[in-house]
Parts: C-alpha cells; sequence; structure tokens
C-alpha cells in the first residue's frame, strides 16, 4: 500500500528538535512564525515567562487593508516590517529568529528581510 507522507508532521518534528536549542529570553525573546495556507503569523515571544511581547499577523485590521491585491510573498514582507514596528515600539531590539521548521525560503525569508529592515535584529 502507498502512503503519503505528511509534510506538516515532518515540520513539526523539525520544530520540536530546533526548540530544544532556541529559547527567548527576556534580553532576547523569539521571533516566531507560522504560516497556514492563505496567512502568515509572527509573534515575539519571552519563554521564561511564556509570554506573546508582540504579535502581528494578515488577519490584523492594520495590515489587511495594506495587502489587499499582493502575493503572500509581499503580503509576509508587510507582517515582518510590523512586527518590527511594533517591537521598536516595546523597546524590543534582537530576538532569535524561529522559522517553526519552515524552510528559510519565500515567505518566510520575506518575514525575516520585513523585520531587518524595520529595525530588529537577529
Amino acid at each position: 500500500m502507498i502512503t503519503v507522507k505528511d509534510k506538516n508532521k515532518d515540520r513539526q518534528i523539525r520544530h520540536a528538535r530546533v526548540r530544544k536549542t532556541v529559547v527567548g529570553t527576556k534580553e532576547r525573546p523569539r521571533l516566531n512564525v507560522y504560516k497556514s495556507l492563505t496567512h502568515i503569523y509572527a509573534q515575539i515571544i519571552d519563554d521564561d515567562k511564556g509570554v506573546t511581547l508582540v504579535s502581528a499577523s494578515t488577519l490584523d485590521k492594520e495590515i489587511a487593508s495594506q495587502i489587499e491585491g499582493k502575493t503572500k510573498t509581499e503580503a509576509a514582507k508587510i507582517v515582518g516590517t510590523v512586527i518590527g514596528e511594533r517591537a521598536k515600539a516595546k523597546k524590543i531590539k534582537e530576538v532569535v529568529f524561529d522559522r517553526g521548521g519552515y524552510l528559510y525560503t519565500g515567505r518566510v525569508q520575506a518575514l525575516a528581510d520585513g523585520a531587518r529592515e524595520s529595525g530588529l535584529k537577529f
């Protein structure tokens, strides 16, 4: 019998393996990325307290108006710039990038580039 490979399960295994070493602290919180088929989400998390400090996604009303008619990659870059600006407002300058088990290409790379352009260092 032919079995279908579950790519999301493989991603979750990669993510769990990386999360053993990538930990966000108060000084350097973790920038986490999650993407679905239609949307992309980003959070800056302090793992010591277990608190989300800043978040942004394509579902935010502020961002949704900016991304109308744009590709998913362009939308991801906008989400990256918005999360960078929101982090700057909370005086967060450096983060640890957690790509969530996804390959660093396409939408994940665009989000990271947008965050770097807005001033986040990682």
